[in-house]
């Protein structure tokens, strides 16, 4: 399984995400989700992937070949005006790699389907982020919605439901994501560290601070400790119940 989550906030986008993969209990891997590219000055981009491996690893492939390729025939992330068009090129590039993989007739690709987290900012335009989808189509964040998850979501998402404000700064952002990341690995085995962090800061154009975040950082170990303490501590202080009435 997988855990991912990108937020928007005020000075721009955060993401994060773990780098367990399972097929089945005996066979469990460390593989990297998240993969970016840049051209300083112009623009930066960041996408995580959830789902079957092979598909994800070909449309990681995929994308990047094509900024490398020396026709330029196939349209490329580096080459697209805007983060609409590059959502737009991503979709279409996993849905491509589905449609390719999936037996044709009446059998259901889902055993080759994948849901891609894609931000970042080109140059003339505001940070933006998208949640794609398998069958090809995508929306994006806003003021009601400013957070993506993909993968194993809903341990962690209460945590941020609460704790997420738009104004906050990317240290807090970041303390936020490893409490939901903590509270959803402690309840589910197929996500674990080390997750792997990324932060683009509105209008720099260029890949802000990153980082693989081990399972025993000295940082997430006083998190998660602080976090549970904290819990107890206000369940503690909650009225008592009565069986009275």
């Amino acid at each position: 399984m997988t855990y991912c989550v990108g937020v928007a906030l005020d000075r721009g986008l955060v993401f994060m995400s773990d780098t367990r993969t399972n097929a089945g209990v005996d066979n469990i891997s460390t593989f990297r989700k998240m993969f970016t590219w840049e051209k300083p000055g112009e623009r930066v981009m960041c996408l995580m992937t959830a789902g079957n491996l092979a598909t994800t690893q070909s449309v990681v492939s995929l994308l990047d070949e094509r900024t490398k390729a020396a026709n330029q025939r196939d349209p490329s992330i580096l080459a697209v005006p805007s983060m609409f068009q590059a959502a737009r090129l991503v979709a279409e590039t996993l849905r491509e790699v589905i449609d390719r993989h999936a037996d044709t007739g009446q059998r259901a690709d889902t055993t080759f389907n994948a849901t891609i987290l894609l931000g970042g900012q080109v140059a003339g335009g505001p940070p933006r982020l998208f949640l794609i989808y398998p069958e090809g189509n995508f929306i994006e964040a806003g003021e009601d919605t400013p957070f993506f998850q993909i993968g194993e979501t809903k341990y962690g998402r209460p945590i941020l439901v609460r704790g997420y404000d738009r104004g906050m700064g990317f240290e807090d952002a970041v303390k936020l994501l490893l409490v939901s990341f903590d509270s959803t690995l402690k309840a589910n085995l197929s996500v674990a560290a080390p997750f792997d962090l990324q932060v683009i800061e509105r209008d720099a154009l260029c890949l802000g601070p990153s980082r693989r975040i081990a399972g025993d950082d000295p940082y997430f170990q006083t998190v998660s400790t602080s976090w549970g303490e904290a819990l107890k501590s206000a369940l503690d202080q909650l009225p008592d119940f009565s069986f009275d009435g």
